[in-house]
């Protein structure tokens, strides 16, 4: 897909310190866009399904994303922020708009994972480890990739409307499915709860200029594919492609530029 320029605009993209959160700043970086790029250093536990690369990736800061794109020519900054943290929405859009502008691109990336499941095994059928849905895990699943997408959406919406803005994107990443997300059904709820408040903002918005879109990718690789999840890919009657977080962000990029204008109020599903 050929650039399509987004100059002089500023994003939040959260979870950016690896994946698809760090190819989509990077992305955007290269279309002009200047990038804060948020995250939070998560130290997961060893599992034997998990490749410890993937574990490294969660734990790595985002200030090298940051730094990546500075050296590229582009402008970022890195904030780590718990996203748990009610109050996190409205101190990113404050440090953005102090060090790179006013915010008119939300990127909701950042996920609580957590691999749970109401008769859990002691793996699932990729050979990582499961738990049963607690009261504790739910609340951070839920915090992370419901409420902190509702809020700060709340957050571009209210500064949007104060300044008279009349362009804006908001782009959320999602999994599961109607049947919902066996084995990671807290995960897989949470992110249903954000693709309804996302679809509602692409109604609410609309009359700001804001376009809103959820994007279900495909198995992606962004540390975590193993053997296993290959032969699962290569024998499942739905998926098609194990993709490169590079291949996501170009679709992110395309969904925030002026060419999708007409695109909003979608879950946009890539094979």
């Amino acid at each position: 897909m050929p650039h399509t320029r987004t100059s002089g605009h500023v994003a939040v993209v959260t979870g950016a310190n690896h994946g698809i959160g760090a190819a989509t700043a990077g992305a955007l970086a290269a279309r002009g866009v200047a990038v804060l790029c948020t995250y939070l250093r998560v130290e997961d536990p060893v599992d034997p399904g998990t490749p410890e690369a993937y574990r490294r990736h969660r734990a790595a800061s985002g200030e090298r994303v940051a730094e990546e794109i500075r050296a590229a020519g582009g402008r970022a900054e890195a904030l780590e922020a718990d996203l748990s943290d009610p109050a996190a929405p409205a101190e990113l859009f404050d440090v953005a708009e102090q060090k790179l502008g006013p915010v008119d691109i939300l990127i909701n990336n950042a996920t609580g994972w957590v691999q749970d499941s109401f008769a859990p095994r002691p793996t699932d059928r990729l050979g990582r480890s499961q738990n049963p849905v607690t009261a504790e895990a739910w609340n951070r699943q839920f915090a992370v990739d419901a409420m902190a997408p509702a809020l700060l959406i709340s957050e571009l919406a209210r500064r949007s409307r104060d300044r008279g803005a009349r362009w804006g994107r908001i782009v959320g990443l999602t999994s599961g499915g109607d049947l919902g997300f066996p084995e990671e059904v807290s995960y897989g709820a949470a992110k249903a709860a954000q693709t309804n408040y996302t679809m509602s903002a692409a109604l609410e918005l609309a009359d700001l200029g804001i376009t809103a879109n959820m994007v279900y990718p495909p198995v992606t690789d962004t540390g975590w594919v193993t053997d296993a999840v290959r032969e699962a890919v290569a024998s499942s009657g739905t998926h098609f492609h194990i993709a490169d977080p590079a291949e996501v962000a170009e679709t992110i990029a395309f969904l925030v530029s002026d060419a999708a204008a007409l695109v909003t109020g979608n879950v946009i599903t890539l094979r």
